[in-house]
This record gives C-alpha cells, sequence and structure tokens, in this order.
C-alpha cells in the first residue's frame, strides 16, 4: 500500500534543542521511550509496505536486487515493461546477460545485477524447483540475495519475520533516535532484534523507511513537523 495519501505534515512547532530531551536513565525509561517510537510511527504508517511494486516473491526478489543504489521510484518504472518481456524465471534464466543488462540499465550497476537476476533464475528453477525459498538459509544461497534483500523477500511475500530489514534509511535513522550504535548493518540488525518483538519486525523496517523517505530526509530533516521531536536528541537537528 502506498503511504502517499498518509498526512506527515502536522502543524509546524518549535523544535525541542537535542539538550533538553531527556535521555532514558535506565531499561524500564528505554522500554517506554521504545514504545512512544512504535505509536508514533504506527499513526504515521499503520499500514506501511514495501514500494516496490511485484506480483510474486520472484519478481519480489528481481525488483530488490535491482533496488540497490538505486530507489524504489526509478526501480518501479523499470520493473513493469521487464516483467512483460521475461514473464516467468525461465525467461530470465535463458535471457542474454548483454540484453539484461540493457534492460536494466538505468538503475546502475546493469552488469552486475542482471548477472544476479540470471544466476537467481537458475539457481531458482534447479535447486528450488521454481519457486523462492521460504527459509533465510537457503534464499541466502541465491545470487544476488544477501541478508538485507532476504529479509524484504521473506517478510513481505511471505510474511516470515526472519529479521529486520537494515537499509540506508533504517541504518541512519536508528542510529540517529540511538537504537543501536553499531555501524555495519549485520550488528545493527542483531541490536534491533534484541529490543524490539519480533511481530513488529517486518513493519517496523518498512515504517522506518517511509519516515526517512518523508520526514526524516536525509539532508535536512523535517524536525519541526515531525512527531518524534521530543523523543530525538539527534546533534544536528533543524531548530529552524
Amino acid at each position: 500500500m502506498s503511504e502517499a495519501a498518509v498526512s506527515t505534515e502536522p502543524a509546524l512547532h518549535a523544535v525541542t534543542p537535542p539538550k533538553k530531551v531527556a535521555k532514558p536513565r535506565n531499561a524500564i525509561e528505554r522500554k517506554a521511550r521504545l514504545e512512544k517510537i512504535f505509536n508514533a510511527l504506527d499513526a504515521l504508517f499503520p499500514q506501511a509496505t514495501c514500494a516496490l511494486l511485484h506480483k510474486d516473491a520472484w519478481q519480489l526478489l528481481v525488483a530488490t536486487i535491482l533496488s540497490a543504489q538505486c530507489t524504489d521510484e526509478r526501480v518501479n518504472k523499470v520493473t513493469p515493461e521487464l516483467f512483460k518481456k521475461y514473464p516467468r524465471i525461465e525467461d530470465f534464466a535463458n535471457a542474454p546477460q548483454e540484453e539484461l543488462a540493457n534492460d536494466i540499465r538505468s538503475t546502475g550497476f546493469f552488469n552486475n545485477k542482471a548477472r544476479s537476476i540470471i544466476g537467481a533464475a537458475r539457481k531458482v528453477l534447479n535447486e528450488f524447483h521454481g519457486r523462492v525459498p521460504r527459509a533465510m538459509d537457503e534464499l541466502l544461497t541465491v545470487p544476488g540475495a544477501a541478508r538485507k534483500t532476504a529479509n524484504v523477500v521473506l517478510g513481505t511475500a511471505y510474511g516470515i519475520a526472519s529479521g529486520i530489514v537494515v537499509d540506508t534509511h533504517v541504518q541512519r535513522i536508528t542510529q540517529r533516535l540511538d537504537l543501536t550504535r553499531s555501524t555495519e548493518p549485520a550488528k545493527i540488525e542483531q541490536d534491533l532484534i534484541k529490543i524490539i518483538p519480533q511481530e513488529r519486525w517486518i513493519l517496523f523496517s518498512h515504517q522506518v523507511i517511509h519516515f526517512g523517505r518523508q520526514i526524516c530526509i536525509a539532508r535536512k530533516p523535517r524536525c519541526a513537523s515531525c512527531p518524534l521531536d521530543a523523543l530525538c536528541y539527534a546533534k544536528d537537528k533543524t531548530l529552524a
């Protein structure tokens, strides 16, 4: 479901200076703060889901591979024609790499992505009977499916909470909100898994991604219209 219709522009207010935001002092206060973060995200994006257009797990896997170092918006412009040209996994498996690379050129890193997609198609056909696997350890053997991609596919296509998607938005915002102090995606995911209930893993990552695109923008976060302002003690808040 698209979040375009969700209002993310509450009335502007005086931004709370970072030094005046009380930091949690113990586990009880950290848990209470986290619940407030959940509540704010639920109010903003109650039904947040993956923005990549797809009809099944295979299409989502392809779209997620294409989304590396590329915006979802750009991927969504490429995939309709791509899936029309290659409607079956077999079509991708038999595609000439140079031709496929040209078809996905606008997503960047097109040679590597074409190689991964063709390899993924052959792996799924030959070892998983044409079905994208539903287990993390199996999915990670598929070319192009690193842990972030696997979490996207398992969570969105199958509803399996195998972990938390850590993309650039999740990495930046969870650090900003002091939910992790790690810098590596794998360690960030483990930090988040420890504090976020498993039933929220899938929704949480999508909510944070939408939040990062619409409110907590990397270059200039919209702190004056952010419902998490009173909970955020990031040093680079935009106070104007």
